[in-house]
């Protein structure tokens, strides 16, 4: 309820706020030529002509956003599935449901991710797709070696078959990869064409000098600190359900934490957003992104803290097994994070920028 309460507050303040803009800029517009330029002009409406430029790793960043609407959708599948279903009886169940699902899903990441690099004028398509569809299992599977290299020198029963780690193999191959070619083929060609309601600039706007806590990096450091608040509780049984062998089954109740945790990310992200547009610097895509999946970092941070007053665990094997996995789900969950929060923020500065009028 408390975080409820500060996203209603703040998405309140955030209303009034953009009301007094929008008054502002009225009345300027109702100036003549004279009185406008001895005006004191500031704000979001001065970057107009480049806030909708193409952000730095074009191609980086569409296949973080095709990566990031895949693993949202695959989570909330799961989710659903094991509200209805029974997949907290086997534990193996959810994680077989888990890479199917996200079998299934591929063409999504295709989808998103073609249609934002095309977007941004991008042309090396099939580099864009491959690297997109290779994200995730590269990152999986890179983990999975390792975890694999060490189970096999200590002799552990945690080694994964080869046999497991070929169909997997196949699987990334023959399907995952086929239907993310497809995906971006549809995104490129039915959502490819930019429709800005501004004019890119030919010449990037200088950005002005500003406050250190008005820079970028302030914001991604300080924006994932309420979205973890949102989802801490969760976390330690989500952690103990893992770690300690424990059963987990109240999927309703984290159908309700992701609920509410994508609402914080899409607040927090458009408030830090603002401030930025605000202080007249367009590079929101990347600053959206970051703000969002900073929460992942306040993730990993809590599980040194998990590991070290919650867990028995000690020895190389063991540690290396726990982070390397932890590793891997905080990329993961920061990639969805992120995603949810760019895709909130994109909407809100469109909107915006779309209300007022552009000389």
């Amino acid at each position: 309820m408390m975080v409820l309460f500060l996203v209603g507050l703040v998405s309140m303040i955030l209303m009034r706020t953009l009301r007094k803009d929008y008054a502002r800029y009225s009345h300027d517009e109702e100036l003549d030529d004279m009185d406008r330029d001895l005006g004191d002009d500031y704000g979001w409406k001065q970057i107009h002509g480049d806030v909708f430029r193409a952000p730095t790793y074009p191609m980086l960043f569409a296949s973080l956003i095709g990566s990031g609407v895949q693993l949202c959708t695959v989570s909330l599948l799961v989710i659903l599935v094991a509200i209805y279903g029974d997949l907290y009886t086997e534990r193996s169940s959810i994680l077989s449901a888990a890479i199917f699902l996200y079998a299934v899903t591929a063409p999504l990441n295709g989808l998103f991710g073609g249609s934002f690099y095309s977007q941004y004028g991008g042309k090396a398509w099939k580099q864009q797709f491959l690297f997109g569809a290779a994200i995730m299992p590269s990152l999986v599977c890179g983990s999975t070696f390792v975890i694999n290299f060490v189970a096999w020198y200590y002799h552990a029963s945690r080694a994964i078959p080869f046999t497991s780690m070929l169909a997997v193999s196949a699987l990334c191959f023959f399907v995952i990869l086929p239907l993310t070619m497809v995906g971006a083929i549809f995104g490129r060609n039915i959502a490819g064409q930019a429709n800005y309601p501004c004019r890119i600039n030919t010449v990037p706007r200088p950005i002005p000098d500003k406050k250190w806590f008005m820079e970028p990096v302030f914001f991604v450091l300080i924006s994932g600190v309420l979205p973890f608040g949102s989802i801490f509780i969760e976390m330690y049984f989500i952690f103990t359900s893992f770690w300690a062998y424990k059963i987990y089954y109240v999927y309703g109740f984290m159908f309700l934490v992701f609920s509410i945790l994508i609402v914080v990310i899409v607040c927090v992200t458009i408030v830090s957003t603002y401030f930025l547009l605000n202080s007249e610097d367009y590079r929101w895509h990347w600053t959206s992104f970051l703000s969002a999946s900073s929460t992942a970092l306040y993730v990993y941070i809590y599980a040194f803290y998990y590991f070290f007053f919650k867990t028995k665990m000690y020895g190389f094997f063991q540690t290396s097994f726990y982070f390397s996995n932890m590793l891997v789900f905080s990329i993961a969950f920061g990639i969805l994070t992120g995603t949810v929060g760019h895709l909130g923020t994109a909407a809100f500065v469109r909107k915006i920028y779309s209300t007022v009028k552009i000389d």
